[in-house]
């Protein structure tokens, strides 16, 4: 009986986990994020964005995703789109393409920036041992995967929750003035949608998790939770970020900027560990998503995949994401996620609540 309550808390919560995993790099690990979509329109608007847009578009393409990828068993990007957009399909896969090298190119900038500061290595020696530990996971498949992203997500929480913990005990006053004096400049809400759509990429990379759902209603319902899930600890950061503005705002790594404004040196430690994990699992769950989508080919083909295929793949992604990464932590998420935010609203967003949403009664009618 225990057993089976597990396997149930698993098959709701695990894809939400996964797809936390693979937001929380690209998507709030350095606050810079949160700064240019959310603070920049007030703390009022900020909460607005990401509450009543980015969290309910997450929701609703999350679950609508999971229940038509359980409903046609297309486990992996290419199946889904095939059935999505049928012959079309691979205008997604360039837009994940493009998404998957600027997030890795985040990563690979983060990943050395954050252990020059904990340990003085090398720029390159960070990005190096990342890559390192990225391509072994890779390697490992899905189950190590999802069991080092599920755990990992744990120990996130606990500290994302400890660093709002903090902010709220040294600087509640100015977080209530910050709120008290705050607003909602225009725009907050299409900052919370470019927000939602640029990470709307990574849910299809998720869909190997959804092989648990037995039926499209839960895996619909593990879809509204992944949700709540993914932005959870993007609300944590919000919130302790906003007592400090307007100064974060200007920094391109604003949480540990304020980690240094603390003054405490073991939750910085803390926090620069969990965050080059954080980076790890994004980049490892995102390749993946690649190499499954590569290998399912050749299983419908009736053939073996190469045994280069998964490390050829993940060192190719992880050298161009380390090109991009010249371009800096700032630049790219100003100019880079805009233009990826808006790709996939025609090829993703809107035939998902068209098409999708045909599909799906249609299937069930029939």
């Amino acid at each position: 009986m225990e057993r089976a309550r597990l396997e149930k808390l698993k098959m709701y919560m695990v894809p939400g986990i996964v797809f936390q995993s693979l937001v929380v790099a690209g998507g709030y690990g350095t606050g810079r994020e949160l700064a240019e979509f959310f603070l920049r329109y007030g703390t009022w608007g900020g909460l607005f964005g990401m509450l009543g847009v980015s969290l309910a578009v997450w929701s609703v393409v999350c679950a609508l995703t999971f229940a038509l990828a359980r409903k046609f068993s297309a486990y992996d990007y290419r199946a889904f789109f095939t059935k999505l957009l049928g012959p079309a399909w691979p205008a997604y896969e360039v837009c994940y393409f493009a998404m998957v090298v600027l997030i890795l190119a985040v990563v690979v900038s983060a990943a050395g920036e954050t252990l020059r500061a904990l340990c003085g290595l090398d720029y390159m020696l960070g990005v190096g041992l990342m890559a390192l530990v990225t391509g072994f996971l890779v390697l490992r498949g899905a189950g190590a995967i999802e069991k080092f992203l599920s755990w990992w997500s744990f120990v996130l929480y606990g500290v994302y929750l400890v660093f709002l913990a903090v902010c709220l005990a040294r600087y509640g006053g100015a977080l209530g003035q910050a709120f008290a004096g705050g607003g909602a400049e225009p725009g907050w809400a299409l900052g919370g949608l470019r927000y939602a759509l640029y990470n709307l990429g990574s849910v299809p990379a998720v869909l190997f998790t959804v092989r648990r759902c037995k039926t499209p209603r839960q895996a619909a319902v593990s879809g509204v939770l992944a949700g709540v899930i993914g932005i959870l600890p993007a609300l944590f950061l919000f919130l302790g970020m906003a007592a400090f503005t307007p100064f974060v705002l200007s920094e391109p790594l604003p949480v540990n900027a304020i980690l240094q404004v603390l003054g405490l040196p073991w939750l910085q430690t803390a926090f620069q560990i969990v965050l080059f994990g954080t980076l790890i699992e994004t980049a490892a769950g995102l390749i993946f998503a690649v190499a499954d989508r590569f290998e399912s080919s050749y299983a419908e083909c009736r053939l073996s995949p190469p045994r280069a295929l998964r490390p050829a793949l993940t060192a190719g992604l992880l050298a161009a994401g380390a090109a991009l990464a010249r371009i800096g932590l700032t630049g790219l998420v100003q100019s880079g996620y805009g233009t990826v935010s808006w790709a996939f609203l025609p090829v993703y967003a809107l035939p998902l609540v068209t098409v999708g949403v045909f599909l799906l009664l249609r299937r069930a009618k029939g």
